[in-house]
């Protein structure tokens, strides 16, 4: 009897031990050791992705090319106007690490 007892808390104990750990752990979640947003490119795709549903497609196609620069972990997008043009273009600052969306706005 004494090694039953012993037994089922031997037992007890792992279950416990268990489900401790499988709660301290949570959700899996890969994250890239260079951030979710690791280059110019896939910043400016996160970038365009959320600008044409506000200002529109036909607007943010006609500010090709666009341009992204990496600072300090924050991505600022930006498009481009032809010279001699009047008028501004959608910027958004995104971060590396997690990919949030910092800011958007158009310039004037």
């Amino acid at each position: 009897m004494k090694k039953i007892k012993l037994l089922f808390f031997f037992v007890l104990m792992l279950l416990l031990t268990t489900t401790s750990l499988i709660i301290a752990e949570g959700k899996h979640n890969y994250k890239p050791k260079d951030g979710y947003v690791p280059d110019e490119k896939t910043a400016i795709r996160i970038a365009v992705a959320v600008w044409i549903p506000i200002y529109g497609e036909k607007k943010i196609e006609g500010e090709k090319p666009y341009h992204a620069k990496l600072d300090k972990g924050i991505w600022t997008v930006g498009g481009s106007l032809p010279e001699d043009t009047l008028g501004g273009t959608a910027i958004a600052e995104i971060a590396k690490d997690d990919g949030r969306i910092l800011r958007v706005s158009h310039e004037k």
